[in-house]
């Protein structure tokens, strides 16, 4: 418990860290954007590949595995499907007011944090010493770059720089209660873990394809966009071997 406590809040907090520079600056350039972004969908493209998949394998079978990864994938379909898109660079295209906007961005923003506390939860309940680790660190640098956003956003509606910031950084704590309510449900309910596995699979690999790609490919930097979801991709594969 206290593992998945202390991982699950670094996992969140890496929200906050992300928003940090917003302190600093008032931008970020489209090249750096799509960069992070690339490399955090590599990380958490190896991290359902190579450690959540396998693992849900191993304590069942190719049903649960693929009920689960669907599953997982059908919660993060019907959030997109009821949270309208907000795009945080040009919020001029957003028809509806600045406090509205900004109440929409942050909604949203907790709303799809909700599968990924749960990840980190059911990953720290897996027979697996050090699967809860690497899939808190995954998602932790998948935050980093959309606290920043988020902030940056705020900042751009007249909102002060530390205000931002502290609410870049709430969207992405109710990560630790959702990685508890996940912990715990797979602690208690006997053959549920496998389940969680592959639901926290199938919930990273829809954010991979439908948000983090599109995203970091859309603004003429698909090349180095590719270069660093590989190293990405590598990166966690080389955690993976030496822990």
């Amino acid at each position: 418990m206290n593992d998945a406590l202390i991982g699950s809040f670094i996992s969140a907090m890496s929200t906050g860290l992300g928003a940090v520079p917003i302190l600093f600056m008032r931008k970020i350039s489209h090249r750096l954007r799509d960069i992070l972004l690339a490399y955090a969908a590599g990380i958490m493209t190896s991290a359902s590949v190579y450690n959540l998949i396998p693992e849900a394998l191993g304590q069942s079978n190719l049903f649960v595995l693929a009920f689960g990864i669907m599953l997982g994938s059908l919660v993060l379909l019907v959030l997109e499907m009821k949270i309208p898109h907000v795009d945080l660079e040009n919020p001029e295209k957003m028809p509806f007011k600045i406090e509205a906007k900004a109440f929409m961005i942050i909604a949203a923003i907790t709303m799809h944090n909700l599968p990924e506390g749960l990840s980190v939860g059911v990953s720290y309940a897996s027979s697996d010493e050090n699967l809860g680790n690497l899939i808190a660190f995954s998602i932790g640098l998948q935050n980093a770059p959309e606290g920043f956003l988020v902030a940056l956003f705020l900042v751009n509606q007249n909102i002060g720089r530390f205000k931002a910031l502290g609410i870049a950084t709430l969207t992405g704590a109710v990560e630790i209660i959702t990685a508890m309510i996940g912990y715990t449900l797979s602690s208690l309910v006997s053959g549920l873990v496998p389940y969680g596995l592959a639901f926290a699979a199938g919930a990273m690999m829809f954010i991979v394809y439908k948000e983090l790609i599109p995203e970091s490919h859309g603004d003429g930097n698909a090349r180095v966009a590719t270069i660093s979801f590989l190293l990405g991709l590598i990166t966690m594969i080389g955690l993976t071997e030496l822990f």
